[in-house]
């Protein structure tokens, strides 16, 4: 079979982008198998994940995100963004209805976050602090700000349900070392974490600004993470670093987003995700499931200047973490 894909990214988390709006759908075990294949650094591609964009009966349509270990996630804020703006341009409109696994979301085409910078604004609202819905296994209703000694034996951690599991620790400065080896125990303490969880370490720069490394379940370490970023930058007015209602830069090996929590009287937390939706390449792959063991590609379009946009905001931002260092 021949199909068409496109390499996308949020904020340097990449993915491979499926149309299965029309005529084409794949069975379960082949979405698995083309992410096992497909996702591999060593393969022919390699990405953070495949999106499956499908036709939807509640929504404008719907978002699949499948990871390099063939594992399935609730929620990806990166690859919401960019299955947002890829179905804006191929329905015409500016603002759409995306269903994911766990709920629906608003995305809609914002202001550039930079100049040329393809962005959009994805609403993160189906979010609990819940224990129950991460799943956690702890004596509390709620786990906010405390230790967790089966992963650290001084970090405090926070746990929410973005739907997919996130735990965060507020930290002085973000080790990688330490990042993965608590992502990689977190995700084998099934006692402890039934369904893994990804882990973030959140450093606070400045009064609206903070920085975010993730070890994203079922992936690793990752450039960035849009759930992981959207739950950190809720911890972080949970925990008194920012106020609700107001814009955060969020800084993360990728580059820049913005992230807005708020918070009802009801006590219902959403989180506003702005930030770019950066088409890399198109491409035709020709293969044979239900192995696609052998895979032949042919490039279509490089989409050269987003390239080179999203590259400038990459050294904007890297100039000012260095401001911020040298505070």
């Amino acid at each position: 079979m021949k199909l068409k894909i496109l390499k996308c990214h949020g904020s340097g988390n990449d993915f491979i982008l499926i149309n299965e709006y029309q005529g084409l759908e794949f069975s379960e075990q082949e979405r698995i198998t083309l992410s096992l294949t497909l996702c591999d650094r060593a393969g022919i591609l390699g990405a953070d994940g495949i999106l499956f964009f499908q036709n939807s009966d509640k929504a404008d349509g719907k978002m699949r995100m499948f990871n390099p270990d063939g594992s399935e996630a609730e929620m990806c804020g990166n690859g919401l963004r960019c299955i947002g703006r890829f179905a804006c341009e191929q329905l015409g409109k500016d603002a759409v209805l995306i269903e994911t696994l766990k709920g629906t979301s608003n995305v809609t085409k914002n202001k550039n976050i930079h100049k040329g910078v393809q962005t959009y604004q994805a609403e993160l609202r189906t979010i609990s602090l819940n224990t129950q819905d991460i799943p956690i296994i702890v004596n509390t209703e709620s786990l906010i700000n405390q230790p967790l000694t089966a992963l650290s034996a001084h970090l405090k951690f926070t746990a929410v349900s973005m739907p997919n599991p996130h735990l965060v620790a507020i930290v002085d400065n973000i080790s990688d070392n330490e990042l993965e080896k608590i992502g990689e125990k977190a995700n084998k303490l099934t006692h402890l974490l039934p369904k893994g969880a990804n882990i973030n370490f959140c450093q606070i720069l400045a009064k609206a600004a903070i920085y975010v490394r993730t070890y994203e379940r079922g992936v690793g370490l990752t450039n960035s993470c849009g759930s992981g970023m959207s739950a950190a930058s809720l911890v972080s007015c949970l925990l008194g670093h920012h106020p609700y209602g107001k814009s955060i830069d969020v800084y993360n090996r990728g580059g820049l987003v913005r992230c807005k929590p708020t918070v009802n009287n009801h006590h219902h937390h959403s989180v506003f995700l702005s930030g770019n939706a950066t088409f890399v390449f198109s491409n035709t792959l020709k293969f044979e499931l239900p192995n696609a063991s052998h895979i032949t590609h042919y490039f279509g379009k490089i989409f050269l200047e987003e390239i080179q946009d999203y590259g400038r905001l990459i050294e904007y931002s890297e100039q000012t973490l260095e401001r911020f260092d040298n505070w």
